[in-house]
Parts: C-alpha cells; sequence; structure tokens
C-alpha cells in the first residue's frame, strides 16, 4: 500500500478545526477503502504551525494537565508555554482512536 502524503499549511486555521481535518486524513477516512480495524491513512505535513489561531482568550488562559498517578500529581502547563506546535499534536492524539493504531498513525504528523 503506498500512502498519500497531504500538505496542509496551517496560516490563520483555528486549532480544533485544522486538528479534526488532520484526524481524518491520518485515519484515512477519507478513503473509499476505510475499514475501522487497518491503519491506511496517509502522511500529513503541516507548514506554518507557529501561525495557528485560537479563539477568545485561549492563548492566556488554556491549561493543559497531566497527572502523575500519585496524590497530588497534578500538573498544568498553559498554552503559551505549550506552544501552537504541541498544543495541535495533542489535539490531534485526543482524536485517534485509543487503541494500537493511535501510536502509528500519530507518528504520521510532521511539522515543517
Amino acid at each position: 500500500m503506498e500512502r498519500q502524503t497531504h500538505t496542509i499549511d496551517a496560516k490563520g486555521k483555528i486549532l480544533g478545526r485544522l486538528a479534526t481535518e488532520i484526524a481524518v486524513l491520518l485515519r484515512g477516512k477519507d478513503n473509499p477503502c476505510f475499514a475501522l480495524n487497518k491503519d491506511e491513512g496517509g502522511v500529513v505535513v503541516v507548514q506554518n504551525a507557529d501561525m495557528i489561531k485560537v479563539t477568545g482568550k485561549k492563548d492566556q488562559q488554556k491549561l493543559y494537565y497531566r497527572h502523575s498517578g500519585y496524590l497530588g500529581g497534578l500538573k498544568s502547563v498553559p498554552y503559551s508555554e505549550l506552544g501552537p506546535k504541541n498544543a495541535l499534536k495533542k489535539a490531534v492524539y485526543g482524536m485517534l482512536p485509543k487503541n494500537k493504531l493511535r501510536a502509528e498513525q500519530i507518528k504520521r504528523l510532521k511539522f515543517e
């Protein structure tokens, strides 16, 4: 199987809407032979990822959380420290299926 390469210009696009577009391409849902158990998606290359827009005051107020599993182990990182590339990658990662295919599909997301 030959994978298609999709190039997306992220300049001026909104974070969540761009993430849904990328998730569809990585899963291969745009292909007529789509099947849930097959990994037939393409490679997605994102250009100008630093120029992604977020609406409202999310650039100052949005927080990303992670937990170590221990008591008091909740950590938070604001969007301004995380950066647009990592925020886009986390958004796409959350939209992919929660199974063994997710690790393989997220590897095909590239940034220029």
